[in-house]
């Protein structure tokens, strides 16, 4: 064979941004801070990409991205720099944060639809709340995926805000009826939700 026709040989990584990226994991585990400052410039914006193409909120997404960073400073001793690079050891980090962040929002969804099924405590109006608007969001699409007869009884309770036994009046339903497509119809949003949280970017510990 030609020599001449050979494939060029790849090149290897560089020997310098190895090695540089070796004295920037050596720096942020030691706790040099100018180091963890470098990581956060380097690195805070794909980390804010990402959670945001999950929870769609940007300013939730620079609330995960500042718990991710936080985490990754406090349990910086738990980085293993043979088992791959600190990029992939943050986006590990903001999966977790992310799948947090979703479940407390699905916990705040099911509260809410729980109070306004059940007539819920005295205080502020759910749309008093900044996030009540993301939680009716969120409930509303997965309630459109329901039954027609459980949809129909948790939108009464959900923005009509009647009784379980008002729905019965309004509809015609016995009460019991009216409980049992409640309790399901909960039970489904509820697994909806859950199961809405199990995108690629939701690995969980």
């Amino acid at each position: 064979m030609d020599p001449a026709a050979a494939p060029a040989p790849v090149a290897p990584p560089s020997t310098a941004a190895a090695a540089e990226a070796a004295e920037l994991a050596a720096g942020f585990i030691g706790g040099d801070e100018q180091s963890f400052a470098t990581l956060y410039r380097d690195w805070g914006a794909l980390v804010h990409r990402l959670a945001a193409r999950t929870l769609g909120d940007p300013r939730e997404a620079e609330d995960v991205t500042q718990q991710v960073f936080l985490a990754a400073w406090r349990g910086r001793h738990g980085y293993r720099p043979e088992r791959g690079p600190l990029s992939a050891w943050l986006v590990g980090i903001t999966r977790r944060k992310t799948a947090d962040a979703l479940s407390a929002r699905t916990r705040r969804g099911e509260l809410v639809a729980v109070g306004a099924v059940g007539g819920g405590p005295s205080g502020p109006a759910p749309d008093a709340r900044p996030e009540a608007a993301l939680d009716r969001v969120l409930i509303a699409q997965e309630m459109s995926r329901l039954p027609s007869a459980q949809r129909q009884v948790l939108d009464l309770a959900f923005y009509q805000d009647l009784t379980q036994t008002q729905i019965a009046e309004r509809t015609g339903l016995p009460l019991g009826t009216v409980k049992s497509h409640t309790r399901r119809g909960l039970h489904r949003l509820r697994r909806s939700l859950e199961l809405d949280g199990s995108s690629p970017w939701m690995s969980r510990r």
